[in-house]
């Protein structure tokens, strides 16, 4: 099947969708499910086939639920084939685990989602693997650590907690040339805004707990590659690892999924105007947003992304009490570690950071990392001031 072919058939048969089309339309099949403009849930463990083969077996492999949000996915990334996972970690290990081999060498960020970096540079130790973590700002930067038994080159643009950017064709270049496959959490950006296998990276990862689900109210994480990467995982770092999607949250993804476009529209259109008001807050030092045109890699985004979501960071300054205090003093923004939903959030990891764990994490000290929601801007903008001024009065 053609990655943008609107399956449902009838006059729409074999067109080239819009992206808002396929998050409305694509996969659902209404000739299959007897007209229900809402796919059902097959929330079924195994598929019988007496008489008549149809395809499926066991839903720990594949199901009709799954399937739906797989497509719609896959065409959005401009992917061949796309799989969905119990969470986005699960998503990770499994492009890292098809691409990796005993003793190898793996290059990554050292922003990157810290369980992620965690499983590469701890967890997988044990089989001999070893990496390096860079800045990754730079392509000169891979080029240095690339070594005889590189295999992987994991990176996240824009990176966790800090946004810096790497140009991913460059480094999908380079790492061609060497034989080295290249996987990219897209998370941040969603298919919506950056779409990296056309730059020429092998996999691409999210988690769907994020902007793809989009309510708060699933875990789970998507892979998206060539037809001959994602058949294998699917039989092997998913189905024998068992780290499938369940039905009922493949069908909350795939109703995420129909409102993404209106949601990032709402979330770019916000984040950009929260950013700027940080940007000239007296009470702010630095804003860390790639949609801001002082930002130093602003024409790298411009060039490999399409739009900005709602995710940013920012360090106070003239702070008198600690970084986490500001919450108290704030009504709509609550504190978790999660985004990327309806609702406005912050965190705190630059608090407390000793220099030698912000130099190994490149996250600075008194960072604040804030998910804007979907409430009303002016109100996120009001909260964010009286969470600053909060800061600097004195006990």
């Amino acid at each position: 099947m053609n990655r943008n072919e609107d399956v449902r058939g009838g006059n729409y048969a074999g067109q080239k969708l819009s992206k808002e089309n396929i998050c409305a339309h694509l996969g659902d099949d209404y000739d299959r499910y007897l007209g229900a403009i809402v796919p059902p849930i097959f929330q079924n463990t195994l598929f019988t086939r007496k008489t008549k083969s149809h395809g499926y077996t066991y839903t720990r492999v594949s199901n009709p639920t799954l399937e739906t949000a797989e497509q719609k996915i896959a065409a959005l990334e401009e992917g061949e084939q796309a799989l969905v996972f119990s969470s986005g970690m699960s998503a990770i290990t499994a492009a890292l685990m098809y691409f990796m081999e005993k003793d190898c060498h793996i290059i990554s960020l050292k922003s990157a989602y810290t369980p992620a970096r965690k499983f590469i540079d701890t967890y997988m130790t044990k089989f001999g693997v070893e990496s390096t973590f860079l800045s990754g700002e730079n392509v000169e930067e891979f080029e240095q650590a690339i070594r005889p038994d590189t295999k992987i080159i994991y990176l996240e643009s824009p990176v966790s907690n800090v946004f810096s950017m790497q140009d991913l064709e460059q480094i999908a270049k380079l790492a061609k040339s060497r034989g080295i496959a290249t996987i990219v959490d897209n998370t941040w950006a969603t298919p919506l805004f950056q779409n990296p296998l056309l730059f020429g990276i092998d996999v691409v990862v999210h988690s769907a707990s994020k902007y793809l689900g989009g309510h708060s109210d699933i875990i789970g994480g998507v892979l998206i590659s060539s037809k001959e990467i994602a058949e294998s995982i699917m039989h092997n770092e998913r189905g024998m690892y068992g780290a499938v999607m369940d039905p009922h949250q493949a069908w909350l993804l795939t109703r995420g999924l129909r409102t993404l476009p209106l949601r990032m529209e709402k979330h770019q259109q916000s984040g950009l105007e929260v950013a700027k008001f940080l940007q000239e807050h007296p009470l702010v030092e630095k804003v860390f947003y790639p949609g801001l045109k002082e930002h130093s890699q602003y024409k790298l985004g411009q060039k490999q992304m399409s739009g900005y979501c709602g995710l940013m960071s920012f360090i106070p300054k003239g702070a008198v009490l600690p970084i986490t205090s500001m919450p108290k003093a704030m009504d709509i923004f609550e504190v978790g570690p999660s985004w990327g939903g309806f609702e406005s959030l912050m965190n705190f990891p630059g608090a407390g950071i000793t220099p030698e764990a912000s130099e190994l994490t490149g996250i600075p000290a008194g960072l604040v990392r804030i998910s804007v929601g979907l409430e009303n801007v002016q109100s996120i903008m009001e909260d964010l001031d009286r969470g600053l001024h909060s800061l600097t009065r004195s006990v």
